[in-house]
């Protein structure tokens, strides 16, 4: 890597790529700074991944690829070998992981001592694939731009992250069947189940896996009147929203 690309990493991520601990927010224990999402099994939320020195070094490496140099140029895709950039962020995400309290250690065949089926945890496995991310997405959204309900596409593996720039929003999530999927009597209706919201802010991180990354849709709606917090509407901006992900292996 040439000095460049070294003073990039350094400004965005410090200096985590050499064994010392990932600046987060301010600067807390990063194995406390996970929040699983308690009503969707398999959802993350790390509120303080990127504090703001870090997202403005991040967003002006972004800007120097010429990306979005255009308004007509809103989204960006890399495959295979990620930019320096986005593979040191990759790294950064399985560091702070397995730094945290919540990966769930590889069970031994036919030991159940101990296993809670329910329990909020990071599957391990998925963390020790190599690469952890071979694809690369990133959108600019304006103002009332979002993106509708959906889940990705079953050519990606298990385990997505979403990090979120520059502008606030509330990501909305819904069962894929439309219902709560809970246990019911014989002959009662599963009734639909509300869309549970996600407030993100610049510099969180979101990680899906399990069942809320094939069991869930997700969504942001930004247009008048969808994007409220605790009775606020929210200050819309431009947003940039970047997603890793890896492609299935092909047989």
């Amino acid at each position: 890597m040439d000095a460049t690309n070294e003073e990039i990493l350094r400004q965005v991520f410090g200096d985590s790529s050499d064994g010392e601990d990932l600046e987060l927010g301010d600067g807390s224990d990063p194995s406390n700074c996970w929040e699983p999402i308690k009503e969707i099994k398999g959802l993350w939320l790390c509120r303080d991944f990127l504090p703001p020195q870090r997202q403005s070094s991040l967003l002006s490496t972004i800007q120097n690829e010429g990306w979005f140099t255009e308004a007509s140029h809103n989204q960006a895709m890399r495959f295979g070998d990620l930019p320096a950039w986005a593979a040191e962020l990759s790294h950064s995400i399985r560091k702070v992981v397995l730094a945290s309290d919540f990966v769930l250690e590889p069970i031994v065949l036919g030991n159940t001592d101990n296993v809670n089926e329910n329990a909020c945890s990071f599957p391990s496995d998925l963390f020790c694939r190599e690469p952890l991310f071979d694809q690369l997405i990133l959108n600019s959204y304006q103002p009332g731009e979002g993106i509708c309900a959906h889940i990705d596409l079953m050519r990606f593996e298990d385990g997505i992250a979403i990090l979120s720039l520059e502008s606030s929003c509330v990501m909305h999530f819904s069962p894929v069947d439309g219902t709560s999927r809970g246990f019911l009597m014989d002959g009662e209706k599963d009734p639909p189940l509300a869309k549970i919201p996600v407030y993100l802010t610049p510099g969180s991180l979101i990680f899906m896996s399990g069942e809320a990354r094939y069991l869930w849709k997700h969504e942001i709606n930004r247009m008048p009147g969808f994007q409220n917090w605790e009775g606020e509407e929210l200050n819309q901006k431009r947003r940039i929203s970047i997603t890793l992900r890896k492609l299935c292996q092909v047989e």
